[in-house]
């Protein structure tokens, strides 16, 4: 396994002090959020790049990519009816594929509950057909870019559109494209009506990322869910990808979270 973080985990943390303590409790791969860059995705000029490839690379980790895509940002929409706020929407994933590809990351993982949820008088097959358009604008520079758009699946508690992985298959399916594939979530799995290596197996052509954390909003073994047969199911399909740890409570502390997730990861891909 091939284990990363996500960066937001170390909240005020300067990003060299961060990544270096991911590294040196084992991580080797960083995720970003572009919201913790302190200044706006077109802001965060060529320079500004440089120094953040620069500062993953002397810490000794990988840059596995964007995630948290849309989050605190105005304007953009992924299932509107509203096709000039989709193309805003399709032109700042583009740019997004750029800051991936210019700090060395391949993957871009596509959440955003709150950016995508139905509208009024949109019906979700509506919605999938707007998604999909949006998205499509975005490609182009993807591919350019060698940036894969990870689609994620969250669960009813979390919005009321793309809640299944079979979903974000179809979604992917409708897109067309190489570089949109899938990304899975255990949070978001554990919402599904069946088990959690029954939808990875289901779904072994077309993941591209894997999250780790618990329904509790904390790291894996943080909580109830039992990680064997969920690693043994990545095993099982010869899953190469990375497994990034994704919290989204803090309380336990950050070097509890980052320190007891890989632990424990580790205790379970040595027993599957």
């Amino acid at each position: 396994m091939k284990y990363a973080i996500c960066n937001e985990t170390f909240q005020d943390w300067p990003f060299e002090k961060a990544f270096a303590y991911a590294r040196s409790v084992g991580y080797t791969g960083i995720e970003i959020a572009p919201f913790t860059l302190g200044k706006p995705v077109p802001d965060f000029g060529a320079e500004d790049r440089a120094i953040l490839r620069g500062q993953i690379a002397d810490a000794g980790l990988e840059c596995v990519g964007l995630h948290w895509l849309l989050a605190k940002t105005e304007g953009f929409y992924l299932t509107t009816p509203d096709e000039a706020v989709r193309e805003r929407t399709g032109a700042y994933l583009a740019e997004l594929a750029r800051l991936c590809r210019d700090i060395d990351g391949t993957i871009m993982v596509l959440g955003s509950p709150a950016q995508r949820n139905l509208l009024p008088g949109v019906s979700h097959e509506q919605a999938m057909d707007f998604a999909a358009d949006t998205i499509r604008r975005a490609m182009p520079v993807l591919e350019d870019c060698g940036v894969t758009l990870a689609l994620e699946p969250l669960a009813k508690t979390e919005g009321d559109f793309l809640n299944t992985a079979a979903l974000g298959i179809e979604l992917a399916e409708k897109i067309d494209s190489p570089n949109c594939r899938l990304h899975l979530d255990v949070k978001a799995m554990s919402g599904e009506p069946g088990p959690i290596p029954d939808i990875i197996h289901a779904s072994r052509d077309w993941i591209a990322h894997f999250h780790a954390n618990d329904p509790n909003l904390l790291g894996p073994g943080m909580g109830e869910v039992v990680f064997d047969p969920i690693f043994k199911a990545l095993k099982d399909i010869e899953y190469k990808g990375w497994v990034s740890v994704e919290v989204f409570r803090y309380e336990p502390g950050i070097e509890t979270i980052c320190e007891e997730s890989i632990r424990y990861m580790r205790e379970v891909e040595a027993r599957v």
